[in-house]
């Protein structure tokens, strides 16, 4: 893969966090819709029924209504071939139900990392792996955080 190749890629992926951070929602789903595949496949655990780019639509819908100001900070992005990696933290105010757990007014900071694959100028297939436990702990919805 070309240097510019792995710049467009970087460039898109950069695209996705901008409009996150940028809070909204229609925004957020008009770049998945550019970005994203239809069918891409989605290789990390997700709590919800849709598949594809509907999939993330719906995740960062729920995520955004939880935590209204999510904020995404990549710390180092990592591109190769038709891969690129990510690894992220991420931050957010608790004020939105979330997982079952109601507003809590808590701040959270979270780790995740996410591998892409590109076929072209679109992701084809994501792998990621979030934590969770802390984002459960932080809210007081498991052992070893604030109650």
């Amino acid at each position: 893969m070309s240097t510019a190749r792995s710049a467009n890629n970087r460039a898109s992926l950069s695209r996705l966090h901008e409009a996150v951070n940028g809070g909204d929602a229609e925004r957020i789903q008009r770049t998945i819709d550019e970005l994203f595949d239809p069918d891409v496949l989605i290789r990390t655990p997700l709590q919800v029924q849709a598949t594809g780019a509907e999939a993330l639509k719906e995740v960062f819908v729920t995520l955004c209504r939880a935590f209204p100001d999510l904020h995404i900070e990549v710390e180092d992005m990592i591109a190769e071939g038709d891969r690129l990696v990510s690894r992220n933290t991420v931050t957010g105010t608790h004020l939105g139900e979330y997982l079952g757990l109601p507003p809590t007014g808590r701040s959270v900071t979270y780790n995740e990392i996410f591998i892409f694959r590109f076929e072209g100028d679109r992701i084809a297939e994501t792998w990621g792996v979030v934590d969770v436990l802390a984002q459960m702990r932080q809210l007081g919805a498991a052992p070893g955080g604030p109650s």
